[in-house]
């Protein structure tokens, strides 16, 4: 299949994607010809930080991720230590750093909920969250805002979903007024022989994607998420998500009772970069490619509006 460019790739508009030279030229090297539009979108959402880790799994793999009681480490949604009788925790961390800056609330509670969709994943059913805030000075401009709408949108979120933030802890430092840190915890329970992974298996299966309706609000946000800050900030908001609680409380519900029909092969959660990410990773865990007919997502045909 050919797809046409609907827009010239120039030099700008590859910096603006957050791609490098070297990293443009290994794309030309691939796929042996110039990226369409749409596929630079898909390089740029899938070799960003915030979806690849590229600088950062050097360190990450210094860390033990092996044990005992480990009974899945690094490598799926989120981590799964065995408590004994059958049972076991699973839990998730991660940051959501650059989105809280630009839109507080939405960022801190869409961060919330990417854990807590990351937990019920893997078959667990969430019972608690906490975090850990690191803000500017309090006399900066900024901070007063910026801890009144994190700090809103990380219980907010929680609470409309059913999960109590049942701990936390935050620190003010000069460090932080450019950037602030917003790192979400969750934890849930499930049964130690049912846990589900992503890896799809098995050529021809049908895939599904649950959820609420998409629309533009979030595009470009897992490279939003790995880029540096600038004057320009401000016209960045609409690449933070916009959070469904309600709705991801119907999601998990409905997961959970899929999982016990035996239906489920395997299963991944949409994180920034969207269908692109969760087809993509599927996908190359299980050595297959995946056909999508974007024609049948359900869309909103306007933006949502960021309310806080």
């Amino acid at each position: 299949m050919t797809i046409s460019n609907t827009r010239p790739i120039t030099p700008e508009l590859i910096a603006a994607h957050g791609l490098k030279p070297d990293e443009y030229q290994r794309i030309l090297d691939l796929i042996g010809r110039e990226p369409t539009f749409t596929e630079l979108g898909i390089f740029s959402a899938m070799w960003n930080e915030h979806c690849s880790y590229k600088s950062s799994k050097k360190w990450l793999r210094t860390l033990p991720t092996k044990g005992s009681r480990v009974i899945q480490g690094p490598g799926e949604n989120a981590g799964v230590v065995d408590i004994d009788d059958g049972d076991c925790i699973v839990f998730k961390m991660e940051s959501h750093n650059h989105p809280s800056y630009i839109e507080p609330y939405q960022g801190a509670a869409t961060g919330v909920g990417g854990i807590l969709r990351d937990v019920f994943t893997m078959g667990a059913r969430p019972i608690a969250a906490m975090n850990a805030l690191r803000f500017g000075e309090p006399d900066h401009p900024k901070t007063r805002h910026l801890v009144s709408g994190v700090v809103s949108g990380v219980g907010g979120y929680g609470n409309s979903f059913g999960v109590p933030t049942v701990g936390g802890e935050v620190e003010f430092d000069a460090r932080y007024n450019g950037n602030i840190l917003v790192n979400a915890f969750a934890a849930g329970l499930a049964k130690s022989n049912a846990i589900f992974l992503s890896e799809a298996k098995g050529v021809g299966l049908p895939v599904v994607y649950l959820g609420a309706k998409t629309g533009r609000d979030g595009v470009g946000g897992a490279t939003m998420a790995s880029a540096e800050f600038d004057e320009s900030i401000e016209e960045k908001r609409p690449t933070v998500q916009v959070g469904d609680p309600f709705t991801e409380k119907c999601l998990l519900e409905a997961c959970l009772e899929l999982m016990q029909t035996g239906a489920v092969i395997a299963i991944q959660d949409m994180g920034a970069a969207g269908l692109t990410c969760s087809a993509v990773e599927m996908g190359a865990k299980g050595d297959l490619g995946i056909l999508l007919d974007l024609d049948t997502v359900f869309f909103f045909s306007s933006r949502r509006r960021h309310t806080r």
